[in-house]
C-alpha cells in the first residue's frame, strides 16, 4: 500500500510540475522591460539615420511577420516584403526625425513575448517638402529570439478625427 502512495504522490508531482506556469525559470522583468524599450528606440535611430542594418537587426527575419503601416494596401507579410517597403521608404525620405510619448510595455510571465504601444511625431522631408505626422499611433507584438528582443508584429496608424458624441 505504500508503494501504491508513494507512486501516487510522485505521479502528482510530476503532472502539477509539468502543468505550472510559472515552470518557465525566473524572468528579471525590469531587464526585459528595458531592454524592450532599448528596441523601441532601436526603432526611431534606425529610421532617422535610415540605418538598414540596425533595422535588420530589431525585424524578425521570418515569413510570418506583419507590419500594417499608414497607407490603406500597406499590409506587408514577412520580412522580405517589409525589408523591400522600408528600403524604398528609405529611398525617398530623408532627414527624419522621430519623438515617442505615451509609451505602454508588458511582457508574458516568461518573458519571451512582449507588447508594446506608443505615440510617435514622425517627421521627415518628402520631394523636398517637409511632412509631418502627429500623433501616429505605434503598437505591435516583440518575441525574445536567441537572446533578442524582435519585432514580429507592429502597426502605425493616424488618429481620425470622428465627433461621435460624448
Amino acid at each position: 500500500m505504500k508503494i501504491i502512495n508513494l507512486l501516487f504522490v510522485l505521479t502528482s508531482i510530476i503532472i502539477l510540475s509539468a502543468c505550472n506556469p510559472q515552470s518557465c525559470g525566473k524572468t528579471d522583468r525590469a531587464a526585459e522591460l528595458n531592454a524592450i524599450e532599448d528596441l523601441l528606440e532601436s526603432y526611431i535611430i534606425a529610421n532617422e539615420n535610415q540605418d538598414f542594418e540596425l533595422i535588420e537587426r530589431i525585424w524578425a527575419p521570418n515569413s510570418d511577420i506583419i507590419l500594417y503601416g499608414t497607407n490603406t494596401n500597406e499590409r506587408l507579410m514577412g520580412w522580405t516584403n517589409i525589408r523591400n517597403a522600408i528600403k524604398v521608404q528609405f529611398s525617398v525620405i530623408e532627414e527624419t526625425y522621430i519623438s515617442a510619448s505615451d509609451q505602454f510595455i508588458k511582457i508574458n510571465d516568461c518573458g519571451t513575448t512582449g507588447w508594446f504601444a506608443e505615440t510617435l511625431n514622425y517627421n521627415f522631408v518628402y520631394n523636398g517638402e517637409a511632412q509631418s505626422y502627429e500623433g501616429l499611433r505605434f503598437t505591435g507584438v516583440v518575441v525574445k529570439m536567441d537572446g533578442h528582443w524582435r519585432f514580429v508584429q507592429a502597426h502605425l496608424s493616424l488618429p481620425g478625427d470622428v465627433d461621435i458624441g460624448e
